[in-house]
């Protein structure tokens, strides 16, 4: 199983919904680095977002164990938890032998002959939280740099009554200087749509003008000069050949909605049975508003592994 994210600046997550805790544990991050555990707690925060989120609640407090001294990083490996407080597993003992539309519960069994019932295991959006504290050390590191990362919802809607709904997220990412990037199969531009797409829910992935450019004509999709290397317009998203040309880089992530609902859903046995059952547990109808942070994570960690 992939746990890892980044090669210069790697992530390695661990833990289940439902497990004791989740965490993580950041190698590469260099030493003498200012540490802001403020900035970790303002993201977990914001992680909570949203009135029609989950109501499992977690405090989510991040306990750092290594890497740290005197507030200044070590150079060394940053390991965290982030220990499950309110986990409810009984909620899930109906589908230990049924597979979920629309989940990884089919194919997680397929792939490992076994799967973690409760709350999805690995799959759970619940690993994102790893995702957020990680990101914030990130966005340390490109704070450092002038890089600046701003996720907003872009689109989305309110749920109805006992049903769930999707939206997109967009994402500027300003004072990324020309020249970051490698051409052919480590494009920058990969890269992200690589990063963005392992989030949970995540569907769809574009940049700049994305798929109105297919609607352009040559003449109004370039990007054409000003004198000082800056572009008139941005619809190649601040990326070209893979390497980024300074303009900002803006893209757009496409999610789709829970797909576990308070409603009568129909789920198949391992003889291929189907069964309709009203699921229980605690899920989200609109999981977009904290999903925001989790991009600027996913961002902050790309862009931090090609400039460290």
């Amino acid at each position: 199983m992939s746990n890892t994210f980044g090669t210069k600046f790697r992530l390695t997550t661990f833990g289940e919904s439902h497990g004791i805790a989740i965490g993580g544990v950041v190698d590469g991050c260099p030493a003498g680095l200012k540490f802001d555990k403020q900035l970790i707690d303002s993201d977990m925060q914001r992680r909570h977002i949203g009135t029609d989120a989950t109501t499992r609640q977690e405090r989510d407090q991040v306990e750092i164990l290594s890497g740290i001294l005197n507030e200044l990083t070590l150079g060394t490996p940053i390991a965290f938890i982030i220990k499950n407080e309110d986990t409810r597993s009984d909620d899930y003992s109906s589908l230990t032998e049924l597979y979920r539309p629309g989940h990884a519960d089919y194919t997680y069994e397929m792939r490992y002959g076994r799967r973690d019932p409760r709350g999805g295991g690995r799959a759970s959006g619940r690993e994102t939280a790893a995702r957020v504290a990680a990101g914030a050390i990130a966005k340390m590191v490109l704070r450092d740099k002038a890089i600046r990362i701003n996720a907003s919802l872009q689109e989305s809607h309110t749920p109805p009554a006992n049903d769930s709904v999707g939206g997109i997220i967009t994402c500027t990412i300003s004072g990324v200087p020309a020249g970051i990037g490698d051409p052919v199969f480590n494009k920058l531009n990969a890269r992200l749509a690589a990063s963005m797409m392992s989030i949970p829910s995540a569907i769809g992935f574009e940049m700049g003008a994305g798929f109105a450019a297919t609607k352009m004509q040559g003449s109004e999709f370039r990007d054409n000069w000003n004198d000082d290397f800056s572009t008139r317009t941005n619809h190649c998203g601040g990326i070209q050949g893979g390497i980024s040309n300074g303009m900002p880089i803006t893209f757009r992530v496409a999610f789709h909605p829970v797909t576990t609902i308070s409603q009568p859903t129909e789920c198949i046995d391992r003889n291929g049975i189907l069964h309709t059952i009203v699921p229980e547990g605690r899920h989200d109808r609109n999981h977009l508003p904290r999903t925001v942070v989790v991009v600027e994570a996913m961002a902050a960690l790309t862009i931090v592994d090609f400039i460290i």
